[in-house]
């Protein structure tokens, strides 16, 4: 799916404090960027995933981010119930601060899901002529060698080995 390069906004600018639908406002993005809703979408990945390579890889993360979301989701309504039954003034017991480090790690783990959503419509966006996005040189991906090539290192005097501290094992 050839889609003309467009600008993505940080997903930041459309959130406001209050409100925390990232699955949301990125689901609205994905649409918009291929111009079909979620299900077609899906239906046209499932039919053709290594035609619609952009889209497979976009799904995918979006499916990822839709089950961590789920997650986050239930660990606060996990936490809701545990506080509910805390009086004020109490400590906060140790089972109780396990699921509020429960909530803050889902929440890295949404968040870690929405930003991979975001960086391959914005890898789309800044695609080539041809439509495909430049990922693979954005990811990192080797062109060649990362050194140049030398001869293979000749062997040295053989070292006494040393016991104890510092001792190669």
């Amino acid at each position: 799916m050839s889609v003309p390069p467009k600008e993505i906004p940080p997903v930041s600018e459309d959130i406001s404090d209050g409100i925390e639908d990232v699955v949301g406002v990125l689901t609205e993005r994905i649409e918009a960027h291929f111009g079909m809703g979620m299900d077609w979408l899906k239906a046209a990945v499932a039919a053709a995933p290594l035609v619609h390579r952009d889209a497979s890889a976009v799904i995918t993360m979006h499916r990822l981010l839709v089950h961590a979301q789920t997650a986050l989701d239930r660990a606060e309504d996990d936490l809701l119930a545990a506080l509910e039954e805390t009086q004020p003034g109490e400590w906060v017991d140790d089972p109780t601060m396990a699921l509020v480090h429960r909530v803050a790690s889902a929440v890295t783990v949404r968040d870690g899901w929405a930003v991979a959503v975001q960086q391959l419509l914005a890898q789309d966006a800044r695609g080539t002529q041809d439509g495909r996005a430049q990922g693979s040189r954005v990811a990192g991906a080797r062109r060649g060698p990362a050194a140049a090539a030398t001869s293979a290192p000749t062997p040295s005097a053989k070292v006494p080995a040393r016991h104890g501290r510092g001792a190669v094992r």
